[in-house]
C-alpha cells in the first residue's frame, strides 16, 4: 500500500491518525448500539478494538504536523467516554443504579480532567496525558463489558479520572508557583 496523496500529488501527513481515530469513533458507535441492545459482551469486544485504535491513533497524531490530528484525537477520546459511559449509565439506571452513578461520575471526571489538560496547555503549562492512563481507562471499560462486572469497572474508571484530574490540577499549580 503506497503513501496517500492529496489532489496535487503531495503526501497526506497524518492520514493514519485520522483513519485510526475515525475508525475508533465508528466502533464506539457500534459498541454503544450493542450496549443499548443488551449485547454487552459484543460491545466489550468493539470497545476493546476502539481502545486499541484510539491508542494507535493518538501515537500517530502526536507525530503528525498541524493541530488537526491532535484535536481529532481529543474528540475521539471524548467520544469513547461520551458514548459508552452514557449508554452504560442509561442501561444500568434501573437494574444497577450504583453502576449507573459510577458511569456518570466517570464521565464527569473524564471531561473535567480533559478540560484541565486542555486549559492548562493553552495557558502554557506542561500538562501531559499518559497513553498508559488512556489504555487503562479503555481496558477497564472493555473488561467490565466483557466480564459483566460493569459497576466495578466504571467506578474504577471514575477513580482513575478523579486522580488524573487532581494530578493535572496540582501540576498546573506547581508550575504557577515556580
Amino acid at each position: 500500500m503506497g503513501t496517500r496523496a492529496d489532489a496535487s500529488g503531495a503526501p497526506v501527513r497524518g492520514a493514519g491518525a485520522r483513519i485510526s481515530l475515525l475508525g475508533a469513533a465508528l466502533l464506539c458507535a457500534g459498541a454503544t448500539w450493542l450496549i443499548l441492545d443488551g449485547e454487552t459482551v459484543a460491545a466489550g469486544w468493539l470497545a476493546l478494538a476502539a481502545g486499541m485504535l484510539l491508542i494507535a491513533g493518538a501515537a500517530l497524531a502526536r507525530r503528525a504536523p498541524g493541530a488537526f490530528p491532535a484535536v481529532l484525537d481529543s474528540v475521539a477520546d471524548r467520544i469513547f467516554d461520551g458514548t459508552l459511559l452514557t449508554a452504560i449509565a442509561w442501561v444500568e439506571r434501573t437494574s444497577d443504579p450504583l453502576a449507573s452513578a459510577g458511569a456518570l461520575v466517570a464521565l464527569a471526571a473524564g471531561f473535567l480532567g480533559s478540560y484541565v489538560r486542555v486549559r492548562g496547555t493553552s495557558l502554557g503549562y506542561g500538562v501531559t496525558e499518559s497513553p498508559v492512563t488512556r489504555a487503562i481507562r479503555y481496558g477497564l471499560v472493555a473488561a467490565g463489558l466483557l466480564s459483566g462486572r460493569i459497576g466495578a469497572a466504571v467506578w474504577s474508571v471514575a477513580a482513575l479520572g478523579i486522580v488524573t484530574g487532581i494530578l493535572r490540577a496540582t501540576q498546573v499549580a506547581k508550575e504557577e508557583r515556580a
